[in-house]
């Protein structure tokens, strides 16, 4: 599971510049059962990635062309997964009272030449927004054996200048976290197929008579 000196290095990281990599925080044998799932995985159980959320959702393949599939828990590995990324949750509220109360995921592949365009996962709310946006942003590489020419790099942009900040490379158990509403990124085109997990912890927006996320 994560270590307190993982966790530690990630809320400083988060507090000083908005966004953290790591290459160890996920255990060898949680990775291994993630891949081996994906191996086995039915392409036809992935679905094309659109933008937008509830009803404003929809296909743009001029933006994104990723395909997805939604982690439910289903899985041993799954499970893993989940357990993990909620001690992240639990580590990363009592370091830095985020307030991080929910969580979604999802595997994403990219095929050659799949990309998505330079975006926020999330607005900063402007009091029209509900509260439950995404707060925090999280992915995890799933590549064994990626080299610099298969492309696919996060790279991720200063939202005051819009320059380039980092640039990371899909490698296999890379984990990336990063302020939803703070950092705008994007996925370069993959030279090959390019497996991930992306999730994101969401604040509390319950209200009495409506339920967030909804059902």
């Amino acid at each position: 599971m994560l270590t307190d000196v993982v966790l530690d290095q990630i809320a400083e990281d988060l507090s000083q510049q908005s966004w953290s990599v790591q290459t160890d925080a996920i255990p060898e044998e949680f990775l291994i059962a993630l891949r081996e799932q994906l191996l086995h995985m039915n392409q036809q159980d992935f679905q094309l990635a659109g933008i937008g959320r509830s009803q404003d959702h929809m296909l743009a393949p001029s933006i994104r062309r990723d395909k997805v599939r939604w982690i439910e828990g289903e899985t041993p590995a799954e499970r893993l997964w989940l357990e993990w990324a909620a001690h992240l949750q639990r580590g990363l509220n009592r370091r830095l009272f985020m307030g991080l109360f929910s969580f979604e995921s999802h595997f994403a592949h990219y095929r050659p030449g799949d990309f998505y365009k330079k975006h926020f996962d999330a607005f900063r709310p402007d009091g029209l927004e509900r509260g439950a946006r995404r707060e925090l942003s999280l992915v995890v590489y799933l590549n064994p054996d990626w080299i610099d020419g298969d492309g696919g790099e996060l790279v991720l942009f200063d939202p005051r200048s819009d320059g380039e900040i980092c640039r990371i490379h899909p490698q296999y158990g890379t984990v990336v976290v990063f302020l939803s509403t703070e950092v705008p990124h994007e996925v370069l085109p993959a030279g090959r197929d390019r497996y991930s997990i992306a999730g994101w912890f969401r604040l509390n927006g319950s209200l009495a008579e409506r339920p967030d996320p909804p059902r």
